[in-house]
């Protein structure tokens, strides 16, 4: 949460929030609770999150509590409509959405799923001394918190999940190449070629095949043009349906602007009319694509049944 042109009493908020929450939460696993006085429900789940957050308090979770009449503008950057509304906070970001757990065991069987895959340093809760690195098991399931976010379309979390792996396992190539295609769907693409300038002055991570995806990403992303650039090509490929070299042009500058379903009809289209123009070109695109997005992710599979159908249907 940046504070620039924020308002005293926002910043103020702003830094409350980052001592009792984001602070504790590098190496804990924070219950953040949304409640107010004058909420019923919220005061029968308390008495539920105090017991659970003591019983679970060596495992490195701690509780933390936000009244949102006090409290306002936190609540309204975590969008709070309704109270109680409970959310699972990581290293300063939302992991999970608790509010549907009203009972114990509802509430531990979604604490132990997630202390399952975070790297919460058991026992550290208020302890100043300085917390040991995950193990290489953890980071692998830290990895693959970002990857899923990646195929549900959240690059801000991806994004935040990567980096911080890349801050204590610097080495770790996945956290990287993730890094780069997290910031290439936000549309950071300059940061996203910092990041990959530091991937290519390791010649470790550089020759990891990890890196295919990443680079394949920036690569695509290199074809973004302005607005009214994408409106001409649009056109062009309209006017001219039988021109594969328009077509092709228009799918590279869709992809890159975030058209990401324009850009898969027309290469399909392509490939329908013609599948060996420019040496396969279109095909490779789209298998470029793919890579760049994830194969893991759901409109991946889609497209790709769908390719399937042009080719082998």
């Amino acid at each position: 949460m940046a504070s620039m042109g924020l308002s005293i009493d926002e910043q103020k908020a702003v830094e409350r929030f980052r001592k009792d929450v984001v602070e504790p939460s590098q190496t804990s696993l924070i219950i953040l609770d949304f409640w107010a006085e004058w909420c019923g429900p919220c005061k029968a789940l308390t008495p539920v999150l105090e017991k659970v957050a003591a019983e679970y308090a060596d495992k490195g979770v701690v509780l933390a509590k936000i009244n949102v009449d006090e409290e306002q503008f936190i609540a309204a950057q975590f969008q709070v409509r309704s109270i109680p509304t409970v959310y699972a906070m990581f290293q300063g970001q939302p992991v999970a959405d608790l509010t549907s757990a009203r009972s114990e065991s509802q509430l531990k069987a979604m604490l132990d799923q997630l202390l399952a895959q975070l790297p919460v340093q058991p026992g550290t809760a208020g302890d100043s001394a300085a917390p040991q690195g995950p193990s290489p098991e953890e980071i692998a399931q830290f990895v693959k918190l970002g990857e899923e976010a990646l195929a549900a379309a959240d690059p801000q979390r991806a994004a935040s999940i990567f980096a911080q792996i890349t801050e204590f396992a610097p080495d770790n190539a996945p956290a990287h190449a993730g890094l780069v295609r997290a910031l290439v769907q936000l549309g950071e693409v300059d940061d996203a070629r910092q990041v990959m300038a530091v991937i290519d002055s390791d010649p470790r991570l550089a020759a990891d095949p990890a890196m295919g995806p990443a680079k394949s990403a920036l690569e695509l992303a290199g074809t973004k043009v302005e607005d009214s650039e994408l409106a001409a090509l649009r056109a062009a490929a309209i006017a001219a349906p039988d021109d594969q070299a328009a077509q092709l042009a228009f799918a590279e500058a869709a992809f890159a602007a975030g058209a990401r379903d324009e850009a898969a009809d027309t290469l399909l289209a392509m490939i329908t009319a013609d599948r060996e123009w420019n040496e396969g070109a279109a095909r490779a695109k789209l298998l470029k694509i793919f890579e760049a997005t994830g194969l893991e992710d759901e409109w991946v599979v889609s497209v790709r049944r769908r390719l399937s159908r042009v080719l082998f249907g």
